[in-house]
């Protein structure tokens, strides 16, 4: 019989790897669930002989391909936001799941990844898996957060509910990274226009006047910001290249190092206590913590488990950390609100709102009504961040700009003096 490797989820959330025995991967799931399991991945282990016929040689279909890792196909963040909302909006309507499913991969024609994904995703429902499932089964697109909101849903009754809950959620994220964004948009160009206009005049106009103080004024002393700017303007003409390959190498270690563990937590510490930036690291934190676990927690998801999938979704270190913490304290029976304290992250009110929710039941409600909160304050913080970048960014421009100009002119001035006192 064929082996497949597993990793499952237990009542308490706790993550669970191993091996079972099983005809197939349905069959396999089958058997987790009555073990009282919740498998999130089941793959086919390696190095077992194939028997039967047509055995001889392996097949490899995209659904299989897809199955493995390979060739699967990943939606955007907008992609799934508009799919989850189409989706709650056909079950709404009644109309069946598979159903639903075929009726959005028709009209996903010209969207090649959109298409894949609602043709595996159907494939796995007709052919007898759970819809939690399939999108497991489309790691690249659904992560965990997904998945177990839609596995709480099957098992509440309430998939249309938790779909909408998704849709919310989702758009919510999409509006907040998209003012990010366009709040970056503006200073990232005026830098990219004052490095391209200064490295213009240090390499091309900087040397034409260089040369002709040394002309006009043969072994007189120039000002030292005129020596400074040629100095600089010599460096990036003979060691371009140097130059260029050390910022491409600095690069290239900042992006090692991020990868490491250390180096993660080191740039997430930095981000959360170093001004102006931590206030909105912070509250995006807080936004999103408090979103992402009322949304579980209001779908039917066990405590602990969505902890988990808070933690995995996190996206910055010293928060995964708090909510490990805080994890372990719930397991032990205690409150969240200590933990939440200690972290040193969470704002005072925030912490103490936690605190309410819990004593009163209400912690779902409670946590969704704080994300909405630090979302509002989200979007003023980006438009006082905007406001504040704009001026600080024409006087960068203007104070690089002009003290080249100026660096240039001091020499100019004492060549006048001497050509009209000649």
């Amino acid at each position: 019989m064929p082996k497949f490797n597993y990793i499952a989820m237990d009542g308490r959330g706790k993550e669970q790897k191993g091996t079972i025995e099983a005809e197939s991967e349905q069959a396999g799931a089958a058997k987790l669930k009555q073990k009282g399991l919740f498998p999130t991945s089941i793959t086919e282990a390696k190095g077992r002989a194939a028997k039967g016929p047509g055995s001889g040689a392996p097949k490899f279909s995209l659904g299989r391909l897809s199955a493995m890792g390979f060739a699967q196909p990943a939606l955007s963040s907008k992609q799934l936001t508009i799919f989850t909302r189409q989706l709650a909006v056909l079950l709404d309507a009644g109309l069946p799941l598979v159903r639903a499913l075929r009726t959005l991969e028709r009209q996903s024609r010209k969207n090649f990844a959109m298409l894949k994904v609602m043709q595996e995703l159907a494939n796995a429902v007709e052919g007898g898996s759970t819809f939690s499932e399939g999108l497991a089964g489309q790691s690249r697109s659904f992560n965990k957060l997904y998945v177990n909101m839609v596995r709480a849903g099957e098992a509440s009754g309430a998939m249309e509910t938790v779909l909408n809950r998704l849709a919310e959620f989702m758009e919510k994220a999409e509006r907040i990274a998209g003012k990010v964004k366009s709040a970056m948009v503006y200073p990232v160009i005026v830098l990219t226009v004052a490095m391209t206009i200064t490295s213009g005049l240090m390499i091309f106009i900087v040397p034409k006047f260089s040369k002709i103080f040394d002309e006009m004024l043969p072994g007189e002393p120039l000002p030292g910001l005129t020596m400074f700017v040629i100095g600089i303007s010599n460096f990036m003409k003979d060691q371009a290249i140097v130059m260029f390959g050390g910022l491409f190498a600095l690069f290239v270690a900042f992006k090692m190092f991020k990868k490491t563990k250390a180096g993660a937590f080191a740039i997430d510490l930095f981000l959360i206590k170093v001004p102006p930036i931590n206030s909105l690291v912070v509250k995006s934190s807080v936004a999103r913590f408090c979103r992402t676990l009322g949304t579980l927690m209001q779908s039917g998801v066990a405590v602990l488990q969505a902890l988990q999938i808070v933690r995995d979704t996190a996206g910055n270190e010293m928060v995964v950390r708090a909510i490990q913490s805080v994890h372990d304290a719930v397991k032990e029976g205690e409150g969240m609100s200590r933990p939440l304290e200690q972290a040193g992250i969470f704002p005072g009110m925030v912490v103490s709102m936690i605190e309410v929710g819990e004593e009163t039941g209400a912690l779902p409600e409670m946590l969704n009504r704080i994300a909405d909160v630090y979302e509002e304050e989200i979007d003023r913080a980006v438009e006082a961040m905007t406001s504040l970048l704009e001026p600080i960014m024409i006087v960068f421009l203007a104070v690089v700009v002009g003290g080249i100009v100026i660096a240039l002119f001091l020499p100019l001035i004492k060549l006048i003096d001497k050509l009209g006192s000649g």
